[in-house]
């Protein structure tokens, strides 16, 4: 298994302009996630919690963190091989709060590659480096012809161009 190139436009600024909840600049009550690539078949986001993310206070909601893990697992598909696909099973595990206090760390890698299931790992830690959650997930990727459609739809592919 082995990842895009790191200079192939995989994360470009254009592609943040979409809706999606977790990364899209155009949802105002988002949470416009940024990611950078971290090693082989892997991502990184730095992730400020806003006032808005709490449940308890002073503490990110749980649903926020699950967010948080789900993404940056979709973000790792996509930095291994432009793979997009539905999260079809995820397992959370929570390991202590998440505070409004400092930026969390996000990192996230694709594990196995079975036909069009994709299982991958997450982890969040917090400013001091203890670990907040951590995640295993499986996903489905798109067929060709759907992820080809939804990537154009969401700004990350161009058309297909035919003679």
């Amino acid at each position: 298994m082995t990842s895009a190139s790191a200079s192939d436009g995989a994360f470009a600024g254009r592609i943040y302009n979409q809706i999606c909840f977790a990364c899209g600049d155009a949802n105002g009550h988002g949470l416009h996630m940024r990611f950078e690539r971290d090693g082989e078949n892997a991502v990184r986001c730095v992730y400020v919690p806003k006032p808005e993310d709490q449940g308890f206070p002073g503490v990110v909601h749980g649903g926020i963190v699950a967010a948080l893990l789900d993404e940056s697992m979709a973000w790792a598909m996509w930095a291994w091989d432009r793979a997009l696909g539905v999260t079809a099973k995820m397992e959370t595990r929570y390991r202590r709060s998440a505070t409004l206090d400092g930026p969390l760390t996000v990192r996230a890698r694709v594990e196995s590659v079975r036909g069009r299931r994709i299982e991958a790992r997450a982890h969040i830690e917090d400013a001091q480096g203890a670990t907040i959650a951590e995640a295993t997930a499986v996903f489905m990727r798109f067929t060709p012809e759907e992820e080809q459609r939804v990537s154009i739809a969401i700004g990350r592919g161009e058309p297909s161009v035919e003679g």
